[in-house]
Order: C-alpha cells, then sequence, then structure tokens
C-alpha cells in the first residue's frame, strides 16, 4: 500500500490517546462484579427495559423525533421543552460544544481532574486543553478564573467530578459564572446529579434558566441505568440549542433509546430508590474501606476514590483474584489512587471483606 504522507488529520487529533473504558473481563473468573464504569448495578427501570422491547418491531424505522423526550423530561424537571437537546450520551454533546465552538487558537478549561472527555473532544477539534489545579481534590474556582484569557471558549466543570466524587456549591459556581470572560461558555455537567440529597443542589438548572452564557449537561447512563443505549441531554440558552442542532447529526439518538429514556424519566420512584440504595451502600463502604487503613475521598458520586499509595497495583490484583473489578485512574493524573463503583450489598460486601484482607 502506498503510503501518503500528505493526508493528515487536524491538529492535535494525533495527540489524543483514545479512551479506554472500564475493564469487564476477568481471565478464569467464574464471576466478575464490574466495578469499573460507574454504572447502575441494579439496571434500568423495568418501564425502561419493557419500552426498548416494544421497539424491536420497528428497528427499520428511523426516529420520528425527539421531542416526546424533551417534553418528558422538561415535565419533570419544571424546564422549557425547547431548550432541551439530546445526544448520544453527554459524551456527544461535549464533542460537538468543541466542534461548534472552538478552533485552533482556542482554549477548553476545566479542572486538573476533569472529565477525560474534556481533553479529547478539546484536541479533536483542534482547540488547547487548558487545566486549572485544584485543592484536595475538589474544583478551585479561583484558579479557573485566573486560568481565564482571551482564547478561553469553553469551560467545563463537572460536579460531582468524576473521578475524584467532590462538588462545588452554588454559590462557587454563580461565582464561576460571573467571572467568565463575554466569548466563553460555562458547562456544567451534572451526569451524577441524581444521586444528590436535595440539600445538595448545586443550583445547576437555576443558573442555565437563567443566564445566557451557563448549560448544563445530564445523563441517562449512571442512574437511570441505560449506559448501553447512549442517550444524554443538556438543557442550555436558546443560541446554544439552535447551534447545536445545526451540528448533530439528523438521527443522533436511536429510536429505542428515546422510548426507553421516556420511559425511564417517568420512574422518578425507581431513581429515587436507586438514589437511597447508592447512599447507603458507599457510605457503608466508604467506611470499611476507611477501617482497613485506605484514605478514601467523600464521595457525592456513586464511586468511592481511594488513596492506595504505591501498591495501587497490588491492590488491583487482589480485587481481580475476587473477581472484583475497580479501575486505576493514572490518566487523570491520580497516580497511587483507585476508583471503585460501588455495586449492590453483594458486591459491596466483598470488596470490604477483600480490602480488609489486602497485605498492607
Amino acid at each position: 500500500m502506498t503510503e501518503h504522507s500528505t493526508i493528515k488529520p487536524r491538529a492535535g487529533v494525533l495527540n489524543i490517546s483514545p479512551y479506554v473504558g472500564g475493564s469487564s473481563h476477568i481471565e478464569g473468573a467464574n464471576r466478575v462484579y464490574k466495578l469499573s464504569a460507574n454504572e447502575n448495578p441494579h439496571g434500568p427501570s423495568t418501564h425502561a427495559t419493557a419500552a426498548f422491547a416494544d421497539m424491536s418491531g420497528n428497528l427499520a424505522l428511523y426516529p420520528e423525533g425527539q421531542e416526546p423526550l424533551a417534553r418528558t423530561i422538561a415535565d419533570v424537571h419544571g424546564i422549557e421543552a425547547d431548550r432541551i437537546v439530546l445526544g448520544a450520551g453527554s459524551d456527544e454533546i461535549i464533542s460537538l460544544l468543541c466542534q461548534a465552538y472552538t478552533t485552533a487558537g482556542d482554549e477548553v478549561l476545566y479542572s486538573e481532574h476533569g472529565f477525560l472527555m474534556y481533553k479529547l473532544s478539546a484536541l479533536a477539534a483542534g482547540a488547547t486543553p487548558v487545566t486549572a489545579p485544584e485543592t484536595d481534590l475538589t474544583v478551585n474556582v479561583d484558579a479557573l478564573i485566573a486560568a481565564m484569557n482571551a482564547r478561553t471558549k469553553l469551560v467545563f466543570v463537572a460536579n460531582p467530578n468524576n473521578p475524584t466524587g467532590t462538588m462545588i456549591g452554588n454559590a462557587d459556581l454563580a461565582r464561576l459564572a460571573d467571572a467568565l470572560p463575554p466569548q466563553a461558555l460555562l458547562v456544567i455537567d451534572a451526569a451524577y446529579a441524581e444521586y444528590l440529597r436535595p440539600s445538595d443542589d448545586d443550583g445547576a438548572k437555576e443558573l442555565a434558566r437563567t443566564r445566557d452564557n451557563v448549560m448544563m449537561t445530564r445523563t441517562f447512563s449512571k442512574i437511570y441505568g441505560l449506559g448501553g443505549l447512549r442517550l444524554g441531554w443538556a438543557y442550555a440558552p436558546s443560541h446554544v440549542c439552535d447551534i447545536f442542532q445545526r451540528v448533530r447529526g439528523p438521527f443522533n439518538v436511536n429510536a429505542p433509546a428515546l422510548a426507553a429514556g421516556i420511559a425511564a424519566m417517568r420512574d422518578q420512584a425507581y431513581v429515587e430508590k436507586c438514589r437511597v440504595t447508592n447512599e447507603v451502600w458507599r457510605d457503608w463502604l466508604a467506611r470499611e474501606i476507611a477501617a482497613a487503613g485506605f484514605g478514601v475521598v467523600p464521595s457525592k458520586g456513586n464511586f468511592l476514590l481511594v488513596h492506595v499509595g504505591e501498591n495501587v497495583a497490588a491492590l488491583e490484583t487482589h480485587l481481580k483474584s475476587r473477581g472484583l473489578i475497580g479501575r486505576r485512574v493514572d490518566a487523570y493524573g491520580l497516580a497511587g489512587y483507585f476508583r471503585i463503583s460501588v455495586g449492590d450489598e453483594e458486591a459491596c460486601r466483598l470488596v470490604a471483606e477483600a480490602v480488609a484482607s489486602f497485605p498492607k
């Protein structure tokens, strides 16, 4: 094959290290507990799975439209349907924002240990990813403000943040929005918002409602248990929605996902049940891991970030020997830490036993 040395991708693409999802396989294991991807161990609402199954006879047809799901989201959250956009997971929304609003010379700003997709999407768009240091593994608003300049186009804040599990409150988010340069858009990535107590609400929805430079992204991949269908949404200013509708694919969300999303969104009783169950076992597991002598970062999500130190590889191997798969977070600049998703009761008890038996 002839080598075409002049056929090259745009600047930045070759600097991307492809995203690697959480592992799900252990050679020789009879049973595996996948605790590497922050998935809902209880799966989706039965109403969602039934709605998905009902679509099996219509797979030859293109999706009829996104409006029914947008209206359902709007009804549940008390927001305007015409300011909701849908994507193939919130990952696609992040990617399209970078494509639409940035180019070479522009900067995409996020915190030091922010979600990897911010960097990858910025590079794919030809923009420059810029990080601001955190304080105690928590977003430092002053550091973000100090890093802003005339080249800053997008500012991403995951709240709660993955992989740390920490978050900032309404006052800090509002202060960050106030400090944005005129050309910049603040994107609050609220993928784990459903795991928060009502008293922990960070005001992201209200900021997106009242400001033309703030938007909020959400996902059906976490508490709704629909990660395999790739479905996300955003609540954004009208001018951002207009741009998003221009750059997204005409059928970027598939019909079974739309149907399952409507049913899942309507079943808020199931969402609340999953939230409470997660909180009970997350906090129990955090206490057990701490009692075993490890540092545990206080988490608002459905996962725990554990400080292991130089023995992190050995702990990973130790857990795998018991069928438990967690996740190394070296790619986030967190060497020596290990992230463990909160599983069901059986998985949590097995993790606690494994960690307690790990030779110190």
